[in-house]
């Protein structure tokens, strides 16, 4: 709905909630609001692969203002929405890339519970057992196997290049980044990476290991993750452009 058309009277009563949801473009959508120390105005994000709203406001902003800000930003947030690839959902028969490959889901009952990869009519396949139902689920699973399998690895070969230890690596299904480097060296990496190809798999690996060496993305960062990783821009500029339908594939 256009704001002037938005009458004071429509307004969300102001409350103390920091999650709900907010319906724009034809969809409902999961909206947080964030409240961060350091903010100076308040700001509006859609999350990769358009899962989701989040709203980040400096401390002490009263609901009222919040509510107004979002109802400002309707127009924007429908004509960004619309260019947000659609999400296709996990199912037999459809591709999903592993490694930047296309691999086509066959559905096999017998062998429960298990993924393998193979041909189709020679063509690659991903081949899960089991319930129908919990076929994207288990497909989900498998992507966070293989990621913690090939990104555990790179990690190590990274690390010891710059001479760093990470203090742990975890793995998540994050929608406002494909990694993250906290200052303690815990590494955190969205599983949904294990669909790009190789080399930014590796990319983004180089990216949040060289985060363990310099915590800002000042000349001195670019220069070594460029080191760690000499196709760097080329990789940056594909999950730049790729990312967002990688993120919108629903699994569940």
């Amino acid at each position: 709905m256009p704001l002037g058309l938005l009458k004071r009277s429509f307004l969300p009563r102001p409350a103390p909630v920091k999650e709900r949801e907010h319906h724009v473009a034809g969809r409902t959508l999961p909206l947080r609001i964030v409240e961060n120390d350091r903010a100076r105005r308040l700001t509006l994000r859609i999350d990769a692969g358009g899962r989701g709203l989040r709203i980040t406001v400096p401390p002490g902003v009263p609901s009222r203002e919040v509510w107004k800000f979002l109802y400002r930003h309707q127009d924007w947030l429908e004509e960004r929405l619309a260019k947000v690839p659609k999400r296709p959902k996990v199912r037999v028969g459809i591709k999903i890339p592993l490694r930047g490959v296309p691999h086509k889901i066959i559905h096999v009952e017998e062998r429960r519970g298990t993924v393998s990869q193979g041909e189709f009519e020679g063509a690659p396949a991903l081949f899960v057992h089991g319930d129908r139902e919990h076929l994207p689920r288990r497909l989900a699973d498998y992507l966070k196997r293989q990621a913690k399998k090939d990104i555990e690895k790179l990690v190590a070969k990274h690390t010891a290049t710059i001479g760093k230890r990470a203090k742990a690596i975890r793995f998540r299904d994050t929608t406002s980044r494909w990694g993250s480097c906290t200052a303690d060296g815990t590494l955190s990496f969205s599983w949904r990476i294990m669909m790009a190809p190789a080399p930014v798999i590796d990319y983004l690996v180089a990216h949040e290991v060289a985060h363990l060496k310099e915590m800002n993305h000042g000349p001195k960062f670019w220069k070594l993750c460029e080191k760690l990783c000499p196709d760097t821009d080329r990789c940056k500029d594909w999950l730049r452009r790729n990312g967002g339908a990688l993120q919108a594939i629903q699994f569940d």
